[in-house]
């Protein structure tokens, strides 16, 4: 769902943090798992690290040397599922309360906590 944050930009909603371990369910690097380096709300992405590579060649300039570049590029957020490095399986977010009140997130398949 996506919220209009009175500047004129649209923000997504995200099921994923920075930091969380997801595997990718759709496209070319199906079934890849790979920890997210950023999160993007503003277009619905995020970049996870070892998927979606783009190569950029750069020619020789001068004294230095040509090059190839290797960086991740972003994906849509829907494309990922969080990951359980415990039981290696893909799961659907849900929502649960501990009982000092925090709200954290649980993997439905697992049960598995994921906010400490």
């Amino acid at each position: 769902m996506a919220t209009n944050n009175g500047a004129g930009k649209t923000r997504h909603k995200m099921h994923v943090k920075k930091g969380d371990t997801v595997q990718v369910i759709s496209g070319k690097d199906k079934t890849k798992v790979g920890k997210i380096l950023l999160v993007l709300p503003d277009q619905g992405k995020v970049i996870v690290e070892g998927v979606n590579i783009l190569t950029k060649h750069i020619k020789p300039q001068g004294e230095q040397a040509g090059r190839i570049d290797r960086k991740e590029a972003p994906i849509y957020s829907c494309k990922v599922m969080l990951y359980s490095e415990k039981r290696k399986q893909a799961s659907r977010v849900g929502h649960s309360f501990t009982e000092a009140g925090k709200k954290v997130r649980v993997l439905k398949k697992t049960g598995e906590t994921i906010d400490k």
